[in-house]
């Protein structure tokens, strides 16, 4: 079953750190947004394998609770 890891907060995607088909052990951070000029990493909540990045590093304006990483 699909987990997807969701924004936690609004903000701008500072650093995406996988990609698709790269394994991640629970704890691995998966990406860090900037908010209000703080870095916010977002952790992986299980193992397993990225199977899709939903958001480009970049990315400004990202809403609370967006997708940005699904791990199978």
């Amino acid at each position: 079953m699909a987990t997807e890891v969701k924004t936690q907060t609004a903000g701008n995607m500072w650093k995406v750190l996988v990609k698709p088909g790269d394994a991640v052990a629970a704890g691995d951070t998966l990406f860090i947004m900037e908010v209000m000029k703080m870095e916010v990493p977002h952790e992986a909540p299980v193992a397993g394998t990225v199977a899709s990045v939903h958001v480009d590093e970049g990315a400004e304006g990202l809403d609370a609770d967006q997708t940005v990483v699904v791990i199978d």
